[in-house]
């Protein structure tokens, strides 16, 4: 690691010169989530490796609450200094169509660092039940409209995000049923009280290879590692369709440039790592890097997106 972070060093003092004092001091990633889920989980895996490239500590700051909004709103009040970061998800692009007067705007108070990774979703039914893909379930949808129902961690949540923009996609009518824990929810799937369910693969990866959950398909663009014989949505007749879990880097607006690209090169140098790519993937996530105006134009998109799909499934905010 010691002969990483002096070529990860060397190669940022030559992009960025501006910046080479920074940081004088530790670092704190918020995160809107508890300690222990899947954006926690990943934030702590990369932290050891930028703490040693950046020569500061790198403090995770769990501020749960109100979809995310908590720590989002703490991270657009922050010094623009890139001393504060937030570990972004797709409720950065979501909360805005949810929740009513918030006191941040996700596409002028936050800079884009990087990503870091994606966590597909899969569509899920009862091992025992009627379809076997996701054809024969737009069909039988289409005969019986408002008849399927589909389960989600909640209203509003990119799960149920990614079910209505699935409905929407195949031109069927589902009925939404929200959950206060997506684990319930997959219960009672197994137990065919709900027809399907959109969850993120590590939560569901264990029922499905052990025969209790039939995966239907992916929601990612592409088939994914942890599932190589499940294919993507695009795949089964709706080309174009993705909705993925996402997690990357933001900085407050107004953060320098340098500073930024300087947090962008050790986030490329620590997911590179090949210990690092392999711990992402037996989990069923994976790494994803990118440079920070991909990331910017990923959130304009996702913001649009969501956008339109809050307004043509009719779903209101709170």
């Amino acid at each position: 690691m010691r002969a990483l972070r002096a070529l990860a060093l060397a190669a940022l003092l030559l992009v960025v010169p501006v910046a080479q004092a920074y940081p004088d001091k530790p670092v704190r990633i918020l995160l809107g989530f508890p300690a222990g889920g899947g954006a926690d989980t990943l934030l702590r895996a990369i932290t050891p490796g930028l703490s040693e490239l950046l020569g500061q500590p790198i403090i995770v700051e769990n501020r749960p609450g109100a979809g995310g909004n908590i720590a989002m709103e703490a991270l657009a009040q922050a010094a623009p200094d890139g001393h504060t970061l937030l570990m972004a998800t797709p409720g950065l692009a979501i909360n805005p169509n949810l929740y009513r007067n918030l006191p941040f705007d996700p596409l002028k108070d936050f800079k884009p660092v990087g990503l870091v990774g994606r966590v597909p979703n899969v569509l899920v039914v009862a091992e025992d039940g009627p379809f076997d893909s996701v054809q024969q379930l737009i069909f039988y949808a289409k005969g019986h409209p408002g008849v399927l129902n589909y389960a989600s961690s909640g209203t509003g949540t990119s799960l149920h995000l990614a079910g209505a923009l699935f409905a929407r996609a195949a031109g069927v009518e589902l009925v939404h049923v929200p959950y206060r824990s997506g684990a319930v929810a997959a219960n009672d799937i197994m137990g065919a009280r709900v027809d399907m369910m959109f969850q993120v693969v590590p939560s569901v990866l264990g029922q499905i290879r052990a025969g209790k959950l039939r995966a239907l398909a992916v929601t990612s663009p592409e088939r994914v590692a942890s599932l190589p014989e499940v294919p993507t949505i695009a795949e089964s007749g709706l080309p174009g369709y993705a909705a993925t879990t996402w997690n990357g880097i933001v900085a407050p607006a107004g953060t320098p440039d340098a500073i930024v690209d300087q947090l962008n090169a050790a986030l490329h140098t620590v997911l590179a790592l090949p210990t690092l790519q392999r711990r992402f993937a037996a989990t069923g996530q994976e790494v994803l890097v990118s440079s920070p105006a991909q990331f910017a134009a990923l959130l304009h998109d996702e913001v649009e997106k969501w956008r339109t799909v809050f307004r043509e499934a009719g779903i209101s905010a709170d």
